[in-house]
């Protein structure tokens, strides 16, 4: 039996969560994405520490959230169902839209049960109150996509805009194209990022063990 872990993937809708998550857990690019309802279940064996003593094999499920953002009280509580037991979270931005980007504030405090504004914005004139995450323990990253839709002279004013997303939730950050493998080949920086982050995962209490058997992806509309 293997132990797994629970990583939450939030963020706007239409971002490409989805298309994150079957890059990360099949290695293929998803050639016809939908909407996500409820919430989706992918999940991406993970060699803990591999190559050294402690090495170990985990599952790491990925719950892809739908994407509302809508703040009643209504859709907040449906989407709490899927907040229990949470071992890490990535938080996933449009790099070509700056509200999802803004958005992530939002999502990650929703996750951690600190969401004490039912409505507005959490982010005003790019300023933020890191102290919300002063203690939080939970190991992140944030991952802006559609990195293809950027023009190379306005890239570097892209990636300098959307840097202080990492500073502010103490997380490693990671931009890419969801259409091209090649940003997470094995051995590339954005890969050992990924593993550094699943690697942070395992420490953290409420593991659940599968049994023998195959593991499909599982889906919960």
């Amino acid at each position: 039996s293997l132990d797994r872990v629970k990583v939450l993937v939030l963020g706007d809708s239409g971002v490409g969560k989805s298309s994150l998550v079957h890059l990360l857990c099949q290695n293929q690019v998803l050639g016809n994405p939908s909407w996500t309802v409820g919430c989706s279940v992918d999940v991406r064996v993970h060699d803990y520490k591999e190559g050294t003593p402690e090495e170990r094999t985990y599952y790491i499920e990925l719950w892809d959230v739908g994407g509302s953002v809508g703040s009643a009280s209504s859709v907040k509580s449906t989407r709490a169902v899927f907040y229990n037991s949470v071992n890490g979270i990535i938080l996933v931005h449009d790099l070509t839209n700056k509200k999802s980007s803004q958005n992530l504030y939002r999502w990650s405090l929703e996750a951690l049960n600190r969401d004490l504004v039912p409505t507005g914005v959490l982010v005003t004139n790019g300023e933020y109150d890191q102290e919300q995450f002063a203690d939080n323990q939970i190991p992140l990253l944030v991952i802006g996509t559609k990195l293809d839709q950027i023009h190379e002279t306005k890239r570097h004013e892209v990636l300098t805009r959307t840097a202080f997303l990492a500073e502010d939730f103490n997380a490693e950050e990671i931009n890419l194209d969801c259409t091209n493998p090649r940003y997470l080949a094995a051995g590339s920086s954005n890969a050992v990022k990924i593993s550094r982050f699943f690697d942070k995962i395992p420490g953290f209490p409420d593991r659940k063990r599968f049994g023998g058997g195959t593991l499909k992806s599982l889906h919960y509309d």
